[in-house]
């Protein structure tokens, strides 16, 4: 709606996953620099964990246009809140395989993922799954997925497994039943969120990134009650910066002080008195 009015070609505070709009703290390339290193040297296991709306998924979609398409084979499973042969035909289904109809063997199905990988390793490819909210995934799913790393030859892994999830995910990790795999997982990394002065950068990112073509003020005080609301959490300014620009839209104006502000963040909250 407000997108002619500032001269914008997208939307800039969208709170969808758009590797185009990532913007690189310190924390970010360190994490991303983790991923590559554990990709690249074939550890096997990645674990990369985050507060909620932190932009974990935004690194990993940042991620697979990273990766050369030539060189990797990637599948990214976004809800695994599945079975073990759910996820096994899910994975399959990333990769571009076809489970007949009806076959439920976990047995059979991690044969063809098998006979997949060991394929591609012959044409000189490594395969890279990744699993974000693995939060969510029980103690057995995660046990499956340990035992996919047992997919090798004598001298690789054919499967790096990169696992992406809230806190919770540390914790969970951390249950005796669940400590062989835990101990697999030798690259680790916490997203923390943006600080004060990253968040100015990053709004103002975000803007250029989209087109922008007249001049926004966030003035000191916006951006203080901002980062108040947020915690640094990229999704929170995103709602609220969005909302901001809606109302200047609607007010007719590109000026943002903290009145705007507070009242952007009275709707988000559904305080609208």
């Amino acid at each position: 709606m407000y997108l002619d009015y500032y001269g914008l070609r997208d939307e800039p505070f969208s709170i969808t996953p758009d590797p185009r709009l990532i913007f690189f703290t310190d924390r970010h390339r360190e994490a991303m620099n983790h991923l590559l290193y554990g990709i690249q040297m074939r550890k096997g296991f990645i674990q990369i964990t985050g507060e909620v709306g932190s932009g974990k998924t935004t690194l990993c979609r940042a991620l697979l246009e990273q990766l050369d398409p030539q060189r990797y084979r990637t599948a990214l499973v976004l809800n695994p809140c599945l079975s073990p042969t759910e996820l096994l035909r899910t994975i399959l289904a990333e990769l571009g395989l076809e489970a007949p109809t009806g076959l439920d063997d976990r047995v059979l199905l991690l044969e063809r993922l098998n006979r997949y990988l060991l394929a591609q390793c012959h044409a000189g490819c490594d395969v890279v799954l990744i699993i974000d909210e693995a939060q969510d995934m029980t103690a057995e799913l995660l046990e499956q997925v340990r035992l996919l790393s047992n997919l090798e030859t004598d001298h690789r892994k054919l499967l790096q497994i990169v696992l992406v999830g809230q806190p919770e995910l540390r914790d969970k990790l951390e249950q005796p039943e669940l400590r062989q795999l835990r101990q697999r997982i030798l690259v680790r990394y916490h997203l923390t969120p943006l600080r004060r002065d990253e968040m100015a950068a990053y709004i103002q990112h975000r803007l250029v990134r989209c087109g922008l073509q007249r001049p926004l003020r966030f003035a000191g005080s916006a951006l203080r009650r901002i980062y108040r609301y947020s915690g640094g959490t990229p999704r929170l300014i995103n709602a609220v910066c969005d909302r901001a620009l809606l109302l200047g839209y609607v007010d007719g104006t590109d000026r943002f002080g903290r009145r705007q502000i507070n009242r952007a963040i009275r709707e988000l909250e559904g305080n609208l008195e």
